[in-house]
């Protein structure tokens, strides 16, 4: 079977998950805490193309996708100025701020009902919204406009809030950054995680699940615990059984 996709869980209807491919079927590997899971990573390769529950194979080696197969979210390059043929984000949106531990901050946008779930997805600690606007376009303006002039990164990549793991948000940087906009809400985060120090990262999907935190899967194995970017485990073959190498030790062991 092959890792086809995942799911973060962070609209909280559903369980994170990993999407697995076995015979052009498609099937959740369900993340609840305490699951034990045991594949070894085996050849990766492009992940081919999902619709609903069917997949349709790749043996093209590119992965996580190939050019054919790869494909492009255009919102997450507006500025403003829509990409698609026409313009369909006419809800309303929120322009928010993030915070990763334990001083990294971003600007965004998103749908204002999916503001927490947003924050979710991306694993953030605090979030604060700035505006409320009419549109999308309108959002994508002052999202590009705060990331040129104060300026604010729009993306944080994935090490980076792995190092922050088991830290806590610098309160004064964070108080400091709110103090030059018009802040509505206020929004802390929990993901039931408990981390004493930051995880190792690592690409495996062998160990006792602690629990997601955005697209990052704590698992708990020989002493340590390991931060795996569920994205970097798209593509692989799955087979029965556990590795038996061994893994770097968490930190955190040698305390």
């Amino acid at each position: 079977m092959q890792v086809v996709g995942y799911d973060t869980g962070a609209g909280g209807d559903r369980e994170p998950a990993l999407y697995v491919a076995r015979d052009g079927v498609v099937e959740p590997e369900r993340l609840p805490p305490g699951r034990e899971l045991a594949y070894t990573l085996g050849q990766r390769r492009c992940a081919g193309a999902v619709d609903g529950a069917d997949h349709v194979a790749c043996g093209n080696p590119t992965a996580p996708y190939c050019d054919r197969h790869r494909s492009t979210w255009v919102c997450a390059k507006c500025t403003g100025e829509c990409l698609k043929a026409e313009m369909d984000c006419h809800q309303e949106h929120a322009v928010y701020l993030a915070a990763f531990a334990p001083a990294t901050f971003k600007v965004g946008v998103t749908k204002l009902p999916r503001l927490r779930t947003r924050l979710r997805e991306q694993g953030a600690d605090r979030g604060a919204r700035i505006r409320a606007v009419a549109n999308g376009r309108v959002a994508r303006e002052i999202e590009a406009e705060l990331a040129a002039e104060v300026p604010l990164p729009d993306a944080v990549r994935v090490p980076r809030k792995i190092d922050g793991m088991g830290r806590t948000v610098e309160t004064a940087a964070w108080e400091r950054l709110l103090a030059e906009f018009d802040v509505g809400e206020r929004l802390d985060l929990d993901y039931g995680l408990d981390l004493e120090a930051a995880p190792v990262p690592e690409t495996l999907a062998a160990g006792s699940v602690r629990g997601c935190k955005g697209r990052v899967l704590l698992l708990e194995r020989a002493g340590g615990t390991f931060a795996v970017d569920m994205r970097g485990l798209v593509g692989y073959e799955l087979r029965e059984g556990s590795s038996p190498r061994e893994l770097q030790s968490s930190l955190g062991t040698f305390g």
